[in-house]
């Protein structure tokens, strides 16, 4: 029935208004909309939301250990960062094994990604916040030794060009990624406290994704679409699965901090 509303209801418009022509004009208009609607309905289902899901979780880990051998080695902080991110996901022993092999198989001498983004793409689609809920998670892979070296930032670019994300955008983020680790971590320079105002409000604003000369509804539309992307239930609805989603989320406590410190010194209110 889902197949055929569109149809039947743009078909019965158009024979009433424009005779046999609008009936076969409304039939024609109804079936572009009946696909799309049809498609839509799929793509909401339970069942593709749980392929998405495992596509999402065994894309993310394969893509790590790429990203992680870029620069020729996986270093201990690498290796320490994908423990890390285990116990935070409090994978059970089969997904555990399934992300080390995974880890394991995109480490591999000479691996090519292509494969890999592109059955990610061919399920996930262009689901904006997913593919920057990827990225979160490989930026924070390249940046577990506290730089991004050439090789990794080239493996970055690389993946976006596959899917056919800007490599502008994967900057931006990176830059914001660091931004709000700093933020994490307790400000720059050795802590929030110690750092100099002036370096804590410009990783406030890069953390934001915004420049100071933004207008004050610039940075709060930013600061916005940011909380709103970050959001569970949006990325649960998007396909990223439960045990990622807590993780990602906890980008909204440091892009929080960040808009506060920006309101306190530009007096927003």
């Amino acid at each position: 029935m889902n197949k055929i509303a569109g149809k039947m209801i743009a078909g019965l418009i158009g024979f009433l208004t424009l005779g046999i022509v609008g009936l076969l004009f409304g039939i024609a208009i109804g079936h572009a909309f009946d696909r799309g609607l049809w498609q839509a309905l799929q793509a909401a289902s339970p069942e593709n939301l749980a392929r998405i899901q495992k596509q999402f979780f065994d894309t993310t880990f394969t893509l790590l250990g790429y990203v992680a051998k870029s620069d020729g080695r996986v270093s201990e902080a690498e290796i320490a960062q994908a423990e890390a991110l285990f116990r935070q996901l409090r994978l059970t022993p089969s997904q555990r094994q399934s992300a080390i092999q995974r880890f394991q198989s995109g480490a591999e001498p000479g691996f090519d990604p292509g494969a890999t983004v592109q059955a990610f793409a061919t399920r996930v689609g262009s689901r904006r916040q997913v593919h920057q809920t990827l990225f979160a998670f490989l930026a924070s892979m390249a940046l577990a030794d506290g730089e991004l070296d050439t090789n990794e930032r080239n493996a970055l670019h690389h993946i976006a060009g596959l899917l056919g994300v800007p490599t502008q955008e994967v900057d931006r983020l990176v830059a914001m990624l660091m931004a709000q680790a700093r933020f994490h971590s307790g400000g720059t320079g050795g802590g929030m406290g110690g750092a100099p105002p002036r370096d804590r409000l410009a990783d406030a604003y890069q953390a934001l994704g915004v420049n100071a000369s933004d207008t004050d509804d610039a940075i709060k539309k930013s600061y916005r679409r940011l909380m709103s992307e970050n959001h569970p239930d949006k990325l649960i609805a998007k396909g990223v699965p439960d045990e990622m989603v807590k993780l990602a989320t906890e980008r909204s406590q440091e892009i929080s901090t960040a808009y506060d410190v920006i309101k306190a010194a530009r007096g927003i209110r």
